[in-house]
């Protein structure tokens, strides 16, 4: 909900204006039933909620602790590699790839190892003609990415936030809306330059015990995209029984 002033938000979760500004400044660890009710006043989605949980355990303690980075599992490159028409790509805190399969590669240079799909899709031109609903997936990538910055510190994102805020106007705007989400799935609906459009599904996996992500994209069998992706990969598409 958006024009409350600070009071009004107070008194409809039924609490003083003065804890509240306490809440604000990270001086009081409220209970749930304070943020749920704060929650509910300002008609917070469950992830939006989640957030809040997370920056208010948080926000009187002191500063995460930034882990060394451990090396990502090396027998992971084998498995993705088996994935011959499904591109596949693993990145770290950062959100930059540090592993990939050779159909990711050819998907887009962003998701070849070195690359970064979020710094792309804001800064890369192409990107616009690329991704066929540009708009809707850079909303998608900035609620993702508040949510996983909050839960994952990290230098590396810290100066991508910046760089993006610094040198995208749309990636500013968006991320002034602190809007969050925690869906790690979707549709990537692109243009691709040598096999045209193509659509596809992507999911995220967190790898546990690190900040690694696996992202893997696959079409429904059967369909035109499927053929573009065997195409992409150089594998023959295998005959229909």
């Amino acid at each position: 909900m958006t024009g409350l002033r600070r009071e009004e938000v107070a008194s409809l979760a039924g609490i003083s204006v003065d804890y509240y500004h306490r809440i604000e400044q990270g001086r009081e660890r409220p209970s749930d039933q304070v943020l749920d009710a704060i929650a509910g006043t300002l008609r917070l989605t469950p992830d939006a909620t989640a957030y809040l949980r997370h920056l208010v355990a948080h926000s009187t303690s002191r500063r995460p602790v930034v882990r060394p980075r451990r090396p990502v599992n090396p027998a992971l490159q084998a498995l993705i590699d088996s994935w011959q028409v499904s591109p596949a790509c693993i990145h770290d805190g950062s959100a930059t790839v540090v592993m990939a399969n050779a159909c990711a590669a050819a998907l887009s240079a962003s998701f070849a190892v070195g690359g970064n799909p979020v710094r792309s899709l804001f800064l890369d031109e192409d990107m616009r003609e690329f991704c066929r609903d540009w708009e809707g997936l850079t909303a998608w990538a900035v609620r993702w990415l508040r949510d996983f910055a909050s839960h994952h510190p990290d230098p590396g994102m810290d100066a991508l936030i910046e760089e993006l805020c610094s040198h995208s106007a749309d990636f500013r705007a968006l991320w002034a809306t602190y809007d969050v989400g925690r869906h790690g799935r979707g549709l990537l609906l692109i243009n691709h330059p040598l096999v045209g459009p193509l659509d596809l599904h992507f999911q995220q996996l967190a790898l546990r015990g690190s900040e690694y992500i696996m992202v893997v994209y696959w079409a429904d069998p059967g369909s035109p995209s499927e053929a573009a992706l065997h195409e992409l990969s150089g594998c023959q598409v295998p005959d229909v029984v």
